[in-house]
């Protein structure tokens, strides 16, 4: 058994840290992350292999979501440890053969990184020993546009990500941004949002007398009305 001395371990940004920096080759030309991408939001995502199934299903649900994500202010980065003419290959066949959940003749056309060296797989922390040691997990970075990363979704290799989440949580954490609130469980546009708790007696105790606009359970838990039809609006491009 392989002593934990030996085993080598790879350390992975946290939520609030700056996105590690790095140059890179991609199927759409080379890249500087994440200053090409200043400005804007960034999802970044790695999977284990190309030519693999489940990869192929996400690669295609992405490719048909990303004008979606678009509009969002988010861009879509994908990694792969396997090299350039293989994803090209990969994608090529992806556009040319493969039909999946109604979708056919998908072309992707947001990056993909070549990362032979595992490079980046290593900076993120992709590469998970007790999955994998030279596949990336299925991991999923949100980087805002101050290339802060402000999320982080892991999953195994066998499990294929869930894209309307992934979507309702860059969504929140922007109305969040936007109009200074939380969002609770299972919250989308339309939904009420959680304001920040009392900091004071005071304000406690003026919450709990009632307001026009708060609905309070108690005076921790206070929510309000936030119409769906202005936060599209503030967030979503036209």
């Amino acid at each position: 058994m392989e002593s934990i001395q030996n085993q080598e371990t790879f350390s992975m940004p946290r939520i609030g840290d700056k996105a590690p920096e790095f140059k890179a080759t991609t199927t759409q030309g080379d890249i500087n992350f994440p200053s090409d991408y200043k400005g804007e939001w960034v999802i970044l995502f790695s999977h284990p292999a190309d030519f693999t199934p489940v990869c192929t299903s996400e690669f295609m649900t992405f490719a048909h979501l990303e004008e979606k994500f678009n509009k969002a202010n988010c861009k879509l980065v994908g990694l792969s440890v396997d090299g350039l003419y293989s994803h090209i290959a990969w994608l090529r066949t992806i556009k040319d053969k493969i039909k999946f959940n109604g979708m056919k003749d998908v072309e992707v056309k947001f990056p993909l990184i070549e990362d032979i060296t595992m490079n980046v797989a290593k900076k993120y922390g992709m590469i998970q020993p007790g999955e994998h040691k030279t596949q990336a997990v299925r991991a999923v970075f949100f980087i805002d546009p101050q290339g802060t990363v402000r999320a982080i979704i892991y999953y195994p290799l066998s499990l294929g990500r869930n894209f309307d989440e992934i979507y309702r949580a860059l969504i929140a954490m922007q109305t969040s941004d936007k109009f200074n609130v939380a969002t609770p469980a299972d919250w989308e546009p339309g939904k009420d949002v959680i304001i920040s708790p009392a900091g004071s007696c005071g304000v406690a105790a003026e919450r709990m007398s009632g307001t026009d606009d708060l609905e309070c359970e108690d005076w921790f838990f206070c929510t309000k009305k936030l119409d769906k039809d202005l936060v599209l609006k503030e967030i979503l491009k036209k």
